[in-house]
Formats: structure tokens, C-alpha cells, sequence
């Protein structure tokens, strides 16, 4: 039997209030910038149950100006910025080599928020990468050492004997390095924070670096 997939988008809900909690968002009482309100929303989430609280959306201009989008993994967020790592030669890090800039976008629809980040980007030193994939799973190493990131895979068979081969070396040395391997941080230039609103009242509250510090600004939703 073929979906009839209009009719089932049609039978979805946004923000059922049996498994959402839209919670009010007073932009007056937002604190003076956006990593401290992007910490409380984020253990908002994770005390929420949101699933993978931590996943994000990259999106990536490629060296022919074509737009990309995937979902990668918060490294973590300080004051110098958002971080996520990738191979230097995959897709995504080509593109961030040809255009250095990108826009991050988490959506936690457990509380209806989301929160979007864009600025350039920059590769840490090699050290730090490393230091980074080496504090993380045996499996994201094995992941690492298997290498090939976006390049053409002729059979699932191969990415089997790969993939077996790399965890041998990763549980073998833990410490091995993967030299493509590259952490990158995005330094926000804005950082949007959405509250989404029963009655479709959402607020939409933007931080803007400037020279001065961050100013903010809401926006019409």
C-alpha cells in the first residue's frame, strides 16, 4: 500500500501539550550574553528529556557556492565560541576551508525552542584536535581512524573490513592520532534564541556582536 504522504503531514501536530511544555520566555530578564542563556536553555533540555540534546544542524557553503546542511555533535561552548570536529578533507571540511563561515541550529521541541548560531570558523592547531577526538569513545576514534569521510564507498562489505580494522587499532592504541582530524570553533556574530508560544506569539530574541559587547534585539516572530 503507497503513503499518501500529504495526508499524513496533515495528521502531525506541532508542540502536542502532552509531550511539550511551552514555557513563558520574558526577553527582559535574558542575561547580558547569549553563552549563559544558551547554557540554562541547554540544561533546560537535557532536565527536559530531550533526546540528544546535543545535536545540531551545520550548515556549510561548499567551494562552488552551493548550500549544504547535516547534523553533527556540540564539542562545546565557551567564550572563544561553539565547537564540532570533522575530517578536514570531508565535505564539510572542505567547505569550511573554500568559505570559512558557517550557521549552527539546535531545535529542542521538547520546550519548543531553538536557537540558531552563525559567525566564521576557525580549525584549532592540530593539538587540540587531537586532544579533543582522544577524550572522546573508543567507537568515535575507531570512527576517526576509518577515515574516507564523504568519498565514494563501493560496497557495504568494505566499509565493514574498514571499520573492523580501525577498531582493532583504536582499542589496541587509544592514543593513536587521526591526522585529518580537526576541531573547529565558530565565534558567533549572532545567536538567535525562538520561544515558541501556544497562541503563536513566539519570541524571538537576537544577540549581535559588536565592538561595544553584545546588544540584543527581538524580532517579529
Amino acid at each position: 500500500m503507497e503513503t499518501d504522504l500529504h495526508a499524513l503531514l496533515r495528521s502531525l501536530r506541532v508542540w502536542d501539550p502532552k509531550v511539550t511544555d511551552l514555557r513563558p520566555f520574558d526577553p527582559d530578564t535574558a542575561p547580558p550574553t547569549p553563552l549563559l542563556l544558551f547554557t540554562d536553555w541547554f540544561a533546560d533540555a537535557v532536565a527536559a528529556g530531550q533526546p540528544e540534546p546535543h545535536t545540531m544542524s551545520l550548515a556549510t557553503v561548499d567551494e562552488a557556492g552551493e548550500p549544504d546542511v547535516r547534523i553533527v555533535m556540540l564539542h562545546g561552548a565557551d567564550a572563544d565560541g561553539w565547537t564540532f570536529a570533522t575530517h578536514r578533507t570531508s565535505r564539510k571540511g572542505r567547505a569550511l576551508t573554500a568559505h570559512p563561515s558557517a550557521a549552527l541550529a539546535f531545535y529542542w521541541p521538547v520546550l519548543g525552542r531553538q536557537v540558531r548560531v552563525r559567525g566564521p570558523v576557525t580549525a584549532a592547531p592540530a593539538g587540540q584536535s587531537q586532544a579533543d577526538l582522544h577524550a572522546r569513545s573508543t567507537g568515535a576514534l575507531a570512527a576517526a581512524l576509518t577515515g574516507r569521510q564523504s568519498e565514494d564507498l563501493s560496497s557495504v562489505e568494505e566499509l565493514r573490513r574498514a571499520s573492523e580494522a580501525a577498531w582493532e587499532r583504536a582499542r589496541a592504541n587509544p592514543a593513536e592520532p587521526s591526522p585529518t582530524w580537526t576541531l573547529y570553533r565558530l565565534r558567533p556574530e549572532t545567536v538567535e534564541f525562538f520561544q515558541g508560544d501556544p497562541d503563536r506569539r513566539h519570541v524571538r530574541l537576537e544577540y549581535r556582536s559588536t565592538e561595544f559587547g553584545w546588544s540584543r534585539t527581538l524580532l517579529w516572530p
